[in-house]
């Protein structure tokens, strides 16, 4: 009966091994896949004006892609942001981007500090993208 017992425990303990492993390579397809999508953006970013100053890649469980942009704040005026916003406004990707910095620019002067450069946006591809705009050298990480 024992010996029974443990068989059942190592059948299950291989079926949640095997689950666990298909997960996880479904996880990192779709993972490859977003970054796959998500490499086509980049080059439109720097025609914009935002230039690749960093670009890493983790593989894991999710695999994840981590680039950092950096420009000048005169080079995306409030009106230029419209502008992009309104060019690329199919493009899911490029439209989160300039919201999320024409969004940082907006809250940032609500705090009446002054803009230091540079305009560093930092994009994190997994699976939940995960867009950072700093306006100033970051020091927090």
């Amino acid at each position: 009966m024992i010996d029974k017992f443990k068989q059942a425990i190592r059948d299950a303990s291989e079926t949640l091994r095997e689950q666990a492993a298909s997960l996880g390579e479904g996880a990192k397809e779709k993972s490859f896949q977003l970054i796959e999508e998500w490499l086509q953006v980049f080059p439109k970013l720097e025609i914009a004006g935002l230039r690749i100053t960093s670009f890493a890649l983790s593989v894991a469980l999710s695999p994840a892609l981590e680039v950092e942009l950096k420009a000048s704040h005169e080079q995306f005026p409030q009106e230029r942001l419209s502008e992009l916003m309104k060019e690329h406004r199919t493009n899911a990707a490029l439209l989160s981007v300039f919201q999320t910095i024409k969004t940082a620019y907006q809250l940032h002067r609500r705090t009446y500090a002054d803009l230091n450069d540079p305009l560093v946006v930092k994009i994190r591809i997994r699976l939940s993208p995960e867009i950072k705009v700093y306006i100033g050298k970051p020091v927090i990480e």
